[in-house]
């Protein structure tokens, strides 16, 4: 087990430099050692580029449903991000509409699927859009509610399903698009689709070229189903480390290193909330929102994140310019948010003394 510490241990990125409790990394072993925090794999923040918090221990994970038994993490260990990717796509579409391979976000939907032609001519269906890909509104019967592990969960079924696009387009419509939010990793296959057709490359290798090379991330893996596609849902995994870069790039609006990687008006707008999920947060492209007050902050504060499946969560607060990873191996189970969410509110957000 590796103890939280500063990175960096030079008086200018120490916690208390950075406006945080000295205290913190010696807050978040006291938690794992109380049972406080559970299953945890991986623990990695950042404020201004400078790592406060970095914790690695060994623990039981598997690899898209497959059990690799236990594994000693540390930096250059691979982990499933599974729902963050969700979030990694929506980067990836913003670059692509950058370069101009793929249509703005109000563009139809089915247009961008002619070969269901049969299934787009529905008075419903011709009304939906990008955008309610993007923002998970498309109004069609989606079921994740069920466990990973049960082949009537829809994301299971799509992966299983002859002709993954057509078991998405074909759902019923249930809701007007763009009025509910119903989660759905067949909505982000779509927009998946859509980046590889405009792009001519596979997702993997668009990200390759256009994201994680410039990032510097050289390793990484992304799971496919057993048709070769690249799951754009949940499959990509990618090291803390690397995770935590992309973080930092949306903290900075699409800028790494004095480069422009992503236009800040696509930061911009997938982190403004689109549609209310219905727990007391708003979604974006592909991006959760919600706001916590902190004992430094007068106000709520808007912070933003992706989340995925057992505990794995990229978080953002721009206000505080700070960026976290954390990952976990509570794989489909209901109460896997309770130890992000505990160290993001009450290790990392309550541990600031000046922002």
């Amino acid at each position: 087990m590796t103890t939280p510490h500063t990175a960096t241990p030079s008086a200018g990125t120490t916690p208390q430099a950075l406006g945080l409790d000295p205290e913190v990394g010696r807050k978040l072993l006291a938690g794992i050692e109380a049972g406080l925090l559970r299953d945890l794999h991986v623990v990695l923040a950042a404020r201004s580029e400078h790592v406060f918090l970095e914790y690695y221990t060994t623990g039981r994970d598997e690899n898209w449903g497959a059990p690799l038994g236990d594994v000693p993490f540390d930096a250059q260990t691979l982990h499933d991000l599974r729902s963050v990717t969700k979030s990694v796509v929506s980067l990836l579409y913003g670059i692509a509409l950058d370069k101009g391979l793929v249509p703005l976000p109000e563009a139809s939907l089915f247009a961008q699927f002619p070969e269901y032609a049969d299934l787009g001519a529905d008075g419903d269906r011709s009304r939906i859009t990008i955008e309610h890909a993007l923002t998970m509104t498309l109004g069609m019967e989606w079921d994740e509610d069920r466990p990973y592990t049960d082949p009537l969960n829809s994301e299971i079924a799509m992966e299983m399903a002859e002709d993954r696009y057509r078991f998405v387009l074909e759902r019923p419509i249930v809701e007007p698009p763009g009025t509910s939010w119903i989660y759905s990793g067949g909505s982000v296959a779509l927009v998946g689709a859509i980046i590889e057709r405009g792009s001519g490359k596979s997702l993997p290798d668009f990200a390759r070229e256009t994201l994680f090379e410039p990032l510097d991330i050289a390793t990484f893996h992304w799971s496919t189903g057993h048709d070769g596609v690249a799951s754009a849902a949940s499959g990509l995994r990618l090291t803390a480390p690397d995770l935590l870069k992309i973080g930092v790039l949306v903290l900075q609006k699409g800028i790494w290193r004095g480069q422009r990687i992503i236009s800040e008006d696509w930061i911009t707008q997938s982190l403004t909330p689109a549609i209310p999920t219905g727990d007391g947060l708003s979604y974006g492209r592909l991006w959760f929102c919600g706001d916590a007050p902190a004992p430094a902050f007068p106000d709520a504060r808007p912070w933003y994140a992706g989340f995925g499946n057992g505990g794995q969560r990229l978080w953002l607060m721009p206000d505080a310019n700070i960026a976290a990873v954390i990952y976990s191996g509570k794989y489909n189970e209901w109460d896997a948010w309770i130890t992000p969410t505990r160290i993001w509110r009450e290790i990392i957000l309550a541990n600031f003394r000046e922002v």
